[in-house]
């Protein structure tokens, strides 16, 4: 993927803008900075990035508002870059639209890895009706998963929800998200549901269910379904 894509950073804190200038530009990102919500909502049409990376804590408005205003017309990757690291803001975020959420303080690699991951849901790289990622396959054409060459049975449910993944891969989905798309909003408490069937997928496609690479746990949120760098 080329880096010459453009990010607009909406945070109040030159420290961070200056941190961030630093960091995306070296890695080849052209930047643009604004340091309130209002500049912010003009700037995400007048520019038209390809990711924004957004605090919370803005000083004319809350950044969830926000995020909020952008989902009404656009579905550019969102990033939240906050201090609060409460379960119930990081779900609430994630619910709103946003992609992905890092507590500050972060560090670059942290940053750039979840920037790679919300571009690639943003950009793939090609439409084509088979999926690869590590040695998992999916042809969609014929519904055929395979491990190393070897089909795998899933259950309908089983392939809905790998397909939800890899339709959103490398953003967090909640648990809220999962159970609605899957089965409907009349489950939307069963969370069970979703670890019990995390599990099963992690125990037919994983090298090692107790240490997956692919389906990731975040804590109290949800799950991300990665690409395995090569």
């Amino acid at each position: 993927m080329n880096n010459k894509c453009s990010i607009l950073v909406i945070d109040d804190e030159v420290q961070i803008r200056r941190f961030l200038k630093i960091s995306l530009e070296s890695a080849g990102y052209k930047l643009s900075e604004a340091e309130n919500a209002s500049e912010g909502l003009i700037m995400s049409t007048s520019v038209k990035p390809e990711l924004i990376l957004l605090d919370l804590g803005l000083p004319d408005s809350d950044g969830m508002e926000v995020l909020r205003k952008i989902r009404e017309w656009s579905n550019v990757p969102v990033i939240i870059l906050s201090v609060r690291n409460s379960e119930q803001d990081i779900v609430a975020a994630l619910d709103a639209g946003a992609n992905d959420y890092l507590t500050k303080p972060f560090n670059s690699n942290e940053l750039l890895a979840r920037i790679r991951a919300a571009l690639r849901t943003f950009h793939p790289e090609e439409t084509s009706p088979v999926f690869k990622n590590g040695d998992i396959e999916i042809d969609f054409n014929t519904r055929i998963v395979k491990k190393n060459g070897e089909p795998v049975k899933l259950t309908a449910t089983e392939y809905s929800l790998l397909t939800l993944f890899i339709r959103n891969t490398g953003k967090v989905l909640t648990h809220g998200y999962i159970l609605k798309e899957i089965w409907g909003k009349p489950f939307s408490e069963e969370s069970q549901y979703v670890r019990i069937y995390i599990s099963q997928l992690r125990k037919k496609l994983e090298d090692d269910q107790n240490n997956p690479k692919l389906f990731l746990t975040e804590s109290g949120v949800g799950y991300r379904f990665v690409v395995i760098e090569k």
